[in-house]
């Protein structure tokens, strides 16, 4: 039986520490604001709202949400964010990607102020997460991978990991992170060929294909460590991961679960990354 990844214990030592540093910030004047902009209602995206506003309310973060329909216009879009630009309450963004498909979600990234984009959505937090300097955040979700498997003890130093998935919002940026932690990637997509015997030689496999149950017992071997970053409508209710957890879970080392793992440490890094932009607006007044 696998060690279980979970996340809630990860996402208690960031809070903890998260707690004590917004009390330093309220003693200064300044409450920590994050505002999330979401277009549509993907369950994805639901699901990490409402644990997003649940953990801020935690940490004393005030939140304040902005909701477009799913068909918003491209103008619609970019007032949005001007808007959260000019409000200087507002210490950090969320904007949901992807974004709908007929909407520019690069001039949307482009529009939002690199200081306010606190999920490595701008083109400057993206160079910094690919070339390991300057300022700016990596995606929640991928910054929250590397923090649940330090939480573990994963060494990440010479481990073969494979990660599933190319999108900018997490298979590239993690991959990143993870050769900034001087692990050895290889990142496998729709055209890899032969990607389960591919993932069966990693000491370390990185889920993130947006495709329920696409990683069963073939793609696996006994010592390996699974972390699923997938969130996907269940056929029963509820959520689930990209892994079928229940023909894996028997037969691998250690393996995130899908609700209670990935997840719940995304909304504490976005809860982080707020934190620090709050404090650096600070020492920037």
């Amino acid at each position: 039986m696998a060690e279980l990844l979970k996340g809630a214990a990860a996402a208690a030592a960031i809070t903890e520490d998260l707690i004590a540093r917004t009390r330093r910030l309220n003693e200064q004047g300044i409450v920590p604001c994050l505002a999330i902009l979401r277009v549509g209602e993907r369950v994805d995206d639901l699901s990490y709202e409402r644990a997003a506003l649940k953990r801020a309310e935690k940490i004393g973060i005030r939140t304040v949400c902005v909701t477009l329909p799913a068909s918003c216009t491209q103008s619609e879009l970019l007032s949005a964010i001007e808007g959260i630009n000019r409000d200087r309450s507002v210490h950090g963004c969320l904007m949901f990607r992807p974004l709908p498909p007929h909407l520019d979600e690069l001039a949307a990234c482009e529009a939002l102020l690199p200081e306010k984009d606190v999920d490595g959505s701008t083109p400057r937090s993206q160079a910094a997460v690919f070339s390991g300097k300057g300022k700016g955040f990596a995606p929640c979700t991928a910054q929250a991978c590397i923090e649940l498997l330090d939480y573990y003890g994963v060494s990440l130093r010479g481990k073969n990991v494979a990660v599933i998935g190319r999108s900018t919002v997490i298979g590239r940026p993690v991959s990143m992170l993870l050769q900034n932690r001087d692990a050895t990637v290889t990142m496998c997509h729709s055209r890899t060929r032969d990607t389960a015997g591919i993932c069966r030689q990693a000491d370390i496999l990185v889920v993130a294909a947006g495709k329920a149950g696409i990683v069963d017992h073939r793609f696996i071997h006994p010592d390996q460590i699974i972390v699923d970053v997938g969130v996907n409508a269940a056929p029963g209710g509820g959520i689930c991961g990209d892994v079928r957890f229940d023909d894996v879970e028997p037969c691998v080392r250690a393996v995130s679960p899908v609700p209670g793992g990935v997840g719940s440490v995304t909304a504490a890094v976005l809860c982080k990354h707020v934190i620090e932009a709050a404090e650096a607006a600070l020492e920037n007044t």
